[in-house]
């Protein structure tokens, strides 16, 4: 897996003076923690799949095949790893603080796509939240936006 991970990253993302061919990027640790929140409820439903693929598809203006192939290597990597350090790290090195608030705000965003979320995926989300070192104010924030955008009008 680990030869899968390094030949799509050199043939779609890498630039080999920023990465220096390292297997985990900046996009496979987002694709991930959005990989997380889509299987928190233990049920990922083909609406929560569309809308992880329309938002990497956006945020990283990748190809179709291209997009398919991260999410399958993020699913893998979420899969096997045993905690979230090795993606969160990542982000928090390399994200600003607003730029891991956009990325708890597409979390919710996910939580959101079946049309309602459940009570494992919102504490996915404050976990993430607090690893990333997003305020409790932005989590509340993030949270209130994506409920008013995102719940239907009754």
């Amino acid at each position: 897996m680990l030869e899968a991970i390094s030949q799509f990253f050199q043939r779609t993302l890498s630039q080999p003076e920023q990465r220096d061919n390292q297997t985990l990027t900046l996009e496979l640790a987002s694709a991930a923690l959005l990989v997380e929140i889509a299987r928190a409820d233990h049920e990922t439903s083909d609406t929560e799949l569309a809308a992880l693929r329309s938002m990497l598809l956006q945020r990283y203006q990748l190809s179709e095949n291209d997009v398919d192939e991260l999410m399958a290597l993020a699913r893998d990597e979420v899969e096997d790893a045993v905690d979230h350090y090795q993606f969160v790290s990542l982000i928090k090195e390399h994200y600003g603080y607003e730029q891991r608030c956009e990325l708890v705000a597409l979390m919710w965003q996910l939580a959101w796509a079946d049309g309602n979320v459940d009570a494992l995926e919102e504490h996915r989300i404050r976990r993430l939240a607090d690893l990333l070192h997003v305020s409790h104010s932005d989590f509340i924030r993030t949270k209130l936006l994506s409920e008013e955008r995102f719940t239907p009008n009754e």
